[in-house]
């Protein structure tokens, strides 16, 4: 496995793991982001097994020992997986999720103690500033969230959007039909009531980058593409 690196906004680094085996034919992308600042940020650590490659392509930018903040959209494996190796590899890293997340899980499992954010709480990075959004079930999982980089208009999208393959990078093609197969086969979404809302109040960013775990990320009218997701959605669900 290769770990390859694009810069997808400015600032913003996506590392991209690609697995043949998972999801065959097409295969899987594995995507963390790192977010360079003042106080950089990784988004998402990795499977464990990972780590060694996933680390060294985050070396080829900065140093380990730079990064201030670890985050993750949910608490799965390959979202945190590594989470306490990036700890030790970056002594003043700190996992910072939302609130839930803490409470039921990370004041546990984290070997140093998170910080905790409230919905719509801001994590100034120093040049970046990252709003933490709680998606209660969206994709799915009770803790889960998303972050919004105000200044670049870039989502961390965690597990929305996924889709098979290994495309470019980034697109301006269309990603929601790709996500849609996906969810046919995966049938990975949490459907209730609230995640038409959950969705459009995502949406209502206006996000220019959809920085996906599982895919190519998006660059062009983001808030459309999340509107017309919750759309199909509803309609799978009626």
């Amino acid at each position: 496995m290769e770990t390859r690196t694009t810069e997808i906004a400015d600032g913003v680094y996506r590392l991209s793991t690609y697995v043949s085996d998972v999801a065959p034919p097409a295969g899987f992308t594995f995507n963390q982001f790192l977010i360079d600042a003042d106080e950089p940020l990784l988004f998402h650590c990795g499977h464990r097994q990972m780590f060694p490659q996933i680390s060294e392509a985050v070396r080829a930018i900065m140093p380990l020992e730079r990064l201030a903040w670890i985050s993750f959209g949910h608490v799965e494996a390959d979202e945190c997986g590594a989470m306490n190796q990036w700890l030790a590899a970056a002594p003043r890293a700190q996992v910072v999720h939302g609130a839930l997340a803490c409470d039921v899980s990370l004041n546990d499992l984290a070997d140093r103690p998170p910080r905790a954010l409230a919905d719509g709480e801001v994590l100034d990075l120093g040049g970046k500033r990252l709003r933490w959004l709680d998606t209660p079930h969206v994709p799915h999982g009770w803790e889960a969230g998303a972050m919004y980089e105000e200044t670049g208009g870039v989502l961390l999208c965690g597990d929305l959007l996924t889709h098979v393959g290994d495309g470019p990078a980034l697109t301006h093609g269309d990603v929601l039909a790709p996500a849609l197969e996906a969810e046919a086969m995966f049938k990975a979404m949490s459907m209730h009531p609230a995640t038409g809302s959950v969705l459009r109040r995502l949406a209502a960013l206006e996000p220019t980058t959809l920085a996906l775990m599982h895919g190519s990320s998006y660059a062009g009218r983001g808030g459309k593409v999340l509107s017309d997701l919750a759309a199909e959605l509803e309609a799978v669900a009626a």
